[in-house]
């Protein structure tokens, strides 16, 4: 590739990077300044809606294991062949978990800072929404560099690895296993 290639590609990202960046702020403004409501979703066959959260979210913390290992395989990194739908969809399941939990989370209880851990689960869900918005834009994208895509899903993984710390385990260690 010459630099002028390596340019082209390069601002072929940006328009990904910038969308993305703005639902991150626009979430994490949303979740400010809105008057959290204390109720959002009902906990359709939960006992609550934290019990709801902790799962849905452990669904898609599991699906995220798949993408890795599905992502690995089409790429050809290990030895295993997953066909490439595998990886198509249990990414989309694992976001359709997430849209329950999110809503209840910006809607009912806004973006807090009062307390760390609840802070960093905040500033990490509006990340997760971010660098999806900017994974799915550059998916379609042609010429992007080679590193954009295992970024973009690593930044991914690690958001929702680092939602499940901040919620899910939290919720499981302190209040117990339940539905």
């Amino acid at each position: 590739m010459t630099i002028a290639t390596d340019r082209r590609s390069a601002t072929g990202l940006l328009t990904p990077l910038l969308a993305g960046a703005l639902v991150m702020v626009a979430l994490g403004v949303y979740g400010r300044v809105h008057t959290p409501t204390g109720f959002a979703v009902g906990p359709g066959g939960f006992s609550g809606a934290l019990p709801m959260k902790s799962w849905l979210t452990t669904g898609a913390f599991v699906l995220a294991f798949v993408q890795v290992v599905s992502a690995l395989s089409m790429w050809g990194k290990i030895g295993v062949s997953i066909p490439a739908w595998v990886h198509r969809w249990s990414g989309r399941v694992a976001f359709v978990l997430t849209i329950p939990v999110a809503f209840h989370c910006l809607y009912a209880l806004g973006l807090q800072y009062d307390v760390p851990r609840v802070l960093v689960h905040s500033l990490l869900g509006c990340f997760f929404y971010g660098v999806f918005t900017a994974k799915m834009l550059a998916l379609p994208r042609k010429g992007l560099p080679g590193w954009t895509l295992p970024l973009l899903g690593g930044g991914l993984f690690a958001a929702l690895v680092g939602l499940w710390l901040t919620s899910s385990l939290w919720f499981f260690t302190t209040i117990g296993v339940r539905l």
